[in-house]
């Protein structure tokens, strides 16, 4: 799920995405190691996702996004081994 198929692998870089909710539950998983490319934004590599799993485009309005342990801005770029959350919203009691 790289962001620009046509760079050489080792222009790619790994991160680790963390699953929770609706992603986890649509996608099967609770982690997902990845390979991005430079320059690579956490908004995109959910925009990417959800390319992907389509059943998840209803909440991409309503992700936050965390980076490291830290609330970030969608256009924040992503380096290497970088651990990202997609944190979409959540009911409960």
């Amino acid at each position: 799920m790289a962001a620009a198929q046509n760079l050489p692998s080792d222009e790619l870089f790994p991160i680790t995405l963390k699953l929770f909710a609706v992603y986890q539950e649509v996608i099967g998983q609770t982690e997902m190691c990845l390979q991005v490319s430079p320059g690579t934004t956490v908004g995109q590599l959910c925009d990417q996702l959800i390319q992907r799993y389509p059943s998840l485009a209803p909440w991409r309005s309503q992700t936050r996004f965390g980076l490291n342990l830290n609330f970030v801005a969608a256009d924040t770029p992503l380096s290497a081994e970088d651990e990202v959350v997609l944190i979409p919203p959540v009911s409960g009691g």
